[in-house]
């Protein structure tokens, strides 16, 4: 297979038609992504081979930075420049935070009863689609309802509400792909998908990384920390009048008459959370999460050797393990298992996939 190598193209971001291509480009960092959050990447641009136009083509809150893969011609990962550096030196460099991060700076307002939570997401989202980028929602039900007002007051951004939604009980995942507008690939959309989950998640993946193969090394982290791993679970709101609004206690009764101690947390899951509704929601999440901590796995594999991201797998995806017998001490008889592409990094320089899989 061959080598993961960047094409960087510069887009008009309101519209997303591409500007330049930008061959000079280049990632001094690792290229990453995570369901439900911003990621950020150094780059620099060698002025000697950038073309006439490249300071237009990279004006900060004007364009979008797409990393294509020259391959497949697929799309890996799009960001907006935000600080651009530049002088006396032949090369200019930019952080780019990842289209996700345009919703940190919409506001929004809405209410809704008895509404499915998608819709509840897809409806605060729903400012995204005025005179902002090419964003195009895509929400699928989760068969949840709920009750959910925001005011305009309350100077939430769109961001931040989609990340207190997304930890509650029933709730939908979140991220946005960059995919091509149009067959001729002259210009990119930016999908905000609100889906029960990101990704494919078949039975048996179709998509292995094995050891010995393409995983050069894996670390399994497991945890319970305070965050990670709780048998009791209490979600507070703000204060009000004197009280302090609050979930019903939540505990892993089974666990506890199994004999595991009981392990409490208590939290905010986000200013201006007072319906116990919702902090019920989100107590019950917090507890189905955590109840036997986290098991993360790190996979360290050559990206020219490993399947292809982007086309043989993607964010969300669920991803086999597979490591032979006498080949890990940590695992001498063997490792084969299955976990969610929670996130990955991507460094074309040093051939490097790091695809970060969680166990549900």
């Amino acid at each position: 297979m061959a080598a993961v190598e960047i094409t960087w193209l510069a887009c008009d971001l309101r519209t997303g038609r591409i500007a330049e291509e930008l061959p000079a480009m280049r990632a001094t960092g690792a290229l990453s992504r995570r369901i439900g959050s911003v990621t950020n990447t150094s780059l620099s641009l060698d002025l000697s081979g950038a073309p006439l136009e490249w300071e237009a083509a990279t004006d900060p809150a004007r364009t979008l930075l797409v990393a294509v893969d020259t391959a497949t011609a697929a799309p890996l990962w799009s960001g907006i420049p935000l600080p651009r550096v530049g002088g006396s030196a032949n090369q200019v460099t930019f952080t780019a935070a990842s289209s996700e991060c345009y919703l940190d700076r919409r506001y929004a307002a809405y209410t809704g009863t008895g509404v499915d939570r998608s819709a509840v997401m897809a409806g605060v989202a729903a400012p995204l689609l005025t005179d902002g980028p090419p964003f195009v929602i895509d929400a699928i039900d989760t068969g949840s309802v709920m009750d959910y007002t925001l005011a305009e007051e309350d100077d939430k951004s769109i961001l931040s509400v989609l990340q207190e939604l997304d930890g509650q009980d029933g709730a939908p995942e979140w991220t946005v792909d960059t995919v091509w507008a149009d067959t001729a690939q002259t210009s990119v959309d930016l999908y905000l998908r609100i889906h029960p989950k990101i990704g494919i998640q078949p039975e048996i993946p179709a998509t292995v990384f094995d050891m010995p193969g393409c995983v050069a090394d894996y670390t399994l982290t497991e945890s319970y920390e305070s965050g990670r791993g709780a048998t009791r679970v209490i979600a507070r709101g703000d204060s009000q009048g004197g009280g302090r609004a609050s979930s019903a206690v939540h505990t892993a009764d089974d666990l506890l008459a199994a004999g595991w101690c009981l392990w409490e947390y208590r939290y905010s899951p986000g200013a201006g959370v007072t319906d116990t509704d919702q902090l019920d929601a989100h107590a019950a999440q917090s507890l189905a999460l955590m109840r036997t901590g986290s098991r993360a796995w790190t996979l360290q594999a050559a990206a020219s050797a490993a399947p292809r991201l982007g086309i043989d797998w993607a964010l969300g995806d669920s991803i086999t393990l597979a490591v032979a017998a006498g080949v890990s001490p940590r695992h001498p008889a063997g490792v084969l298992v299955t976990a969610r592409a929670w996130g990955w990094e991507l460094d074309p320089a040093a051939d490097r996939l790091t695809p970060i899989l969680l166990e549900d």
